[in-house]
């Protein structure tokens, strides 16, 4: 696609696409053949994650089902300040570091009960304790057709989430089906 729009207002409470703008991304998305890869980015995560903060697009459900007739999408995001990644069907999520202050983790906010869904992609958090977790920047690499997103994190190691081709899904590279050891902070 040679036009990059917004398909989120971050002006206000709830996020949500809107009915005029998911008519806008049906049509848009009409033109393109289901097997090119598209990629979206919205302020927003298009994924219901936590409502207590906002991580949360009220109408995400009726987005996803116009991607997914395609083969292979990828949707970055923002607003959660955290290093996230997950899979739903033929979607891949990742989510846009902060470069000024991360969120805590949700499941870290005691002071609320926690409705986080399960997610289809075990994630591996930095250290979800420190408060320079997942800030930073990343690079991301789409040469592929899907995402590999290497992300350089202030007092932490670098570390890269990429699609598998063989699981179907994002995997931490480094620690694919384990927990990342203890950060040392000084």
């Amino acid at each position: 696609m040679n036009v990059m729009a917004g398909l989120d207002n971050p002006n206000g409470s709830p996020f949500m696409v809107g009915a005029k703008q998911r008519t806008w991304l049906k049509d848009d998305l009409a033109k393109v053949a289901k097997d090119t890869p598209v990629i979206v980015f919205s302020h927003s995560p298009l994924q219901k994650i936590y409502k207590g903060w906002n991580f949360w697009t009220e109408d995400a459900e009726q987005v996803q089902a116009l991607l997914k007739p395609f083969k292979k999408v990828t949707v970055f995001y923002g607003h959660v300040h955290q290093v996230q990644y997950n899979q739903i069907g033929n979607i891949s999520f990742h989510a846009v570091m902060a470069t000024a202050w991360p969120w805590p983790y949700p499941q870290t906010y005691a002071q609320a009960p926690s409705y986080l869904p399960k997610l289809t992609v075990k994630m591996n958090r930095a250290d979800p304790f420190f408060e320079r977790d997942a800030t930073g920047w990343q690079f991301i690499d789409i040469n592929s057709g899907n995402a590999a997103v290497r992300y350089s994190l202030a007092d932490n190691a670098s570390r890269t989430v990429a699609f598998n081709t063989e699981t179907g899904r994002p995997e931490d590279i480094k620690y694919p089906d384990e927990s990342l050891p203890p950060q040392n902070h000084y």
